[in-house]
Order: structure tokens, then sequence, then C-alpha cells
């Protein structure tokens, strides 16, 4: 009998029950797509990745920490099924087809009634490529038909497809400030290209969901550690990938080396005799900022601005920050990882000599479709860090530029 080709068909899922099971790689992938569509969704799984559990703990989506069982799927329009346990997907298979809901099987795409194409978007178009079968499905090609479309409505031509060359070796690629448009053109093509992904959870994640099924996603965080440090483990990890001939991304948020570690990880490399290719990405400390209308400098207001990692205190002996010099500058104060530590931050830098008043800006997860900005003042910014229950990630921007831009923070 002829296998007959899958019908397209755009999927509207704001509001509506979706039913993930599994909490690992194939749905930290997926959840940010279904999450942007609006989906009610809830995850069922016993354990899942930071990521993941970050989603959970952020209120994105709901998360039953649990097996799969009975009477999961009803009401639901739409599951991912995605555990590695064969029966359980098996049954909630069977119980998706007695209910009619459209169910995707990362395991086993014969017996799904719905395949999940490679995606892509382009100035309020979302491209999708199927191909005609389950069987023999070739996941680098439809990525390369997906990946020429994007391309072409992106510069105003439609080119022919065409497979793109794999060059094995690590590229360490800045992610930008959490919109997936605002990697770079290069940083994308090199995903494109990649064999293994290890990617920070403040990278852009919803580019993960364009990759092809084939591509190995790491959590960077989910990394076995043992005896190593977090950060040599990680080094490790690129090393015995690109020792197998692959093609590895380090994907990480912002720019590699602003509080990246960026040159860490190119000296290992450079140590083991790997290649690396580093490609530079959007600074969260300029472009959230501006996002959120706040310019770093303007005229006659700010004709300088300093970047300064917070997640050191003031008066730690570890810290490297000459806080009473930043205090007499009088020009933008960017602070990053410094939620937590904004209190002692304000008070040290009123301490010597900062006007109390000096208006603050805190930009939480910038760029994204869940930014918000809270306005304070160094006398009040760490009661308004609580009573406003802003959350890392968040850009912090001190000087009287904050007032200077058409919008205003709550």
């Amino acid at each position: 009998m002829a296998e007959h080709p899958a019908y397209p068909v755009g999927l509207r899922l704001a509001g509506r029950r979706v039913v993930v099971l599994g909490g690992g790689q194939v749905a930290q992938r997926r959840l940010p797509a279904l999450i942007a569509a609006g989906a009610d969704v809830h995850l069922i799984s016993p354990a899942a990745t930071p990521s993941v559990e970050a989603m959970a703990d952020t209120g994105e989506i709901t998360w039953s920490r649990r097996p799969y069982r009975e009477g999961d799927l009803d009401e639901a329009w739409y599951a991912l099924i995605a555990t590695s346990d064969h029966e359980a997907n098996t049954a909630a298979s069977a119980a998706a087809e007695r209910r009619r809901v459209w169910c995707v099987r990362s395991d086993d795409a014969d017996a799904a009634t719905a395949w999940t194409p490679a995606t892509g978007h382009s100035e309020g178009v979302t491209v999708a490529v199927l191909t005609t079968s389950a069987r023999g499905r070739d996941p680098r090609h439809t990525a390369a038909v997906r990946d020429a479309v994007v391309e072409g409505l992106r510069d105003g031509t439609l080119v022919a497809p065409h497979h793109r060359t794999r060059t094995p070796g690590v590229a360490l690629v800045g992610g930008g400030p959490g919109d997936p448009d605002l990697i770079t053109v290069r940083g994308r093509r090199l995903l494109a290209e990649a064999d293994v992904v290890i990617a920070d959870r403040l990278g852009p994640r919803d580019l993960l969901a364009e990759l092809p099924p084939h591509v190995e996603v790491i959590d960077a965080a989910k990394i076995p550690y043992g005896r190593y440090m977090a950060q040599e483990a990680i080094n490790n990890a690129l090393i015995e990938h690109a020792r197998q001939g692959k093609s590895v991304v380090r994907l990480k948020g912002g720019d590699p080396y602003v509080f990246g570690r960026g040159m860490e990880e190119v000296r290992a490399l450079a140590e083991a005799g790997i290649a690396c290719t580093v490609v530079p990405g959007i600074s969260s400390s300029i472009s959230v900022p501006g996002a959120a209308g706040v310019p770093v400098t303007h005229r006659g207001v700010a004709h300088e601005f300093t970047v300064v990692s917070g997640h050191v205190a003031p008066g730690d002996a570890r810290s490297l920050v000459d806080w009473p010099a930043l205090a007499r500058l009088t020009g933008t104060l960017v602070i990053l990882m410094g939620v937590d530590k904004i209190g002692r931050i304000a008070d040290t830098l009123v301490a010597h000599g900062k006007d109390p008043g000096t208006p603050v800006a805190l930009i939480q997860e910038g760029t994204t479709a869940a930014q918000r900005r809270v306005d304070a003042t160094l006398a009040t910014v760490e009661e308004t860090v609580r009573t406003a229950d802003v959350k890392p990630p968040a850009v912090i921007v001190i000087g009287p530029v904050v007032h200077v831009g058409p919008e205003k923070g709550e």
C-alpha cells in the first residue's frame, strides 16, 4: 500500500492544553516554541533538565513530577511523547489515538499521528518543512531546505537548498541577550552545521527548537561534574566531542568574553590542540537596556558607561572591583549578575559619594517575551527588588540615562 504524505497544518494552541511526557533533551528543545505559541503546557516527568526545570520554576509550564499514567491526556489538544520508557510511550500513544489527540513521538515516528517539522522564522513568517514520509527521512536535508528558505526571506532572494559544509572542531558562539533574532548570521549558520550543541541556560533557547533531530543538545548545567569543577567538566566535554570529529557549538548567552568564561574554554581547547572559532555576540549589557528604552550613553548626560559583574558583593575578599572609584564616576554603571547583591552594592556606592537619589532601572528577562522593567533609586532599590519580586537574569542600570528614554518602569 502506498504511503500517504503528511498533511501540513498550523496548530493554534494559545490557551489550549498541551501535554509533554518526558523532561529531557527533546522537551528542552520543543517547549520554548510551545510556550511562545501560548499553549497551556503540562509536563509529566519524574525528572527534567535544569533548563526545563527553570521553565517550571518561572511558571511558564506546569510540571507534575511523576511518570505517565492513564488519563493524563484527557482534554489535551496536542501531545509530545518523549520519555525513555518505550512501554509508557506506547501506552500514551494508544491513549492519544483513542482520544483523537494529535500526538508526536520522539522514539517512533511511524507510530505517531503528527510529525514535528524543521521550523524557522523571518519577519513574521514561520517556515515549516516536512519530508513526504516518516521512513527514510533525512533531517539534515530537511534542515537545509528550511535554512535556505529562511535565508532567502531574510536577504530578499530565495536560493536553492543545499547542504552546508560540516567543519569538525569547536565554535564558541555568543547567542545574544535572549531574543533568537539577535544572534549573528554566522552564529546561526554554525548552529545549522552542528553535530553537538552545548548550551547555557541563558542562551537563546528558542534556537534549540530549530535544530534537526540528529543534533545532540547538551545542557551545560547537566554535565556530570564528579571530581571536576563545573567549568573544567564543560571544557572536557568540548574536547571529547571535538576529538570524535564532530562539529561542536558552545552556545553562550550574550558575548563569550563578557563574564562568559569564554577565554577559559578557548585556552583549554588550544592546549588540547583543537581548532576553535569565536563568534562574538550582542552583550546584554548594552542590548537589554536599549530594548527597555534606556541608552547607556546620551549626549549631555553620559559620556561613558562601565560594565561590572555583581556576582561578588562589595567587601568580599574575592572582589576585583574598585567600588569607591565607581562611585566617583559621572557616567552610566551597568551591573550584570547583581540582583541578589544590589542592596550592598547600592549602600557601598552611596557610602562613597553617590547620590542616594540616583535613578536605577532593573530590566528582567531583557529582549524576551517576559521582559519587564522596574525603576527605583539607589536609596530604594533593595526594597524595590524585594517588593517587585525581581528575579535574575536582570540587567541593572544606574545613572541619569534611566530617565532619558521614552519608556518608564513600574
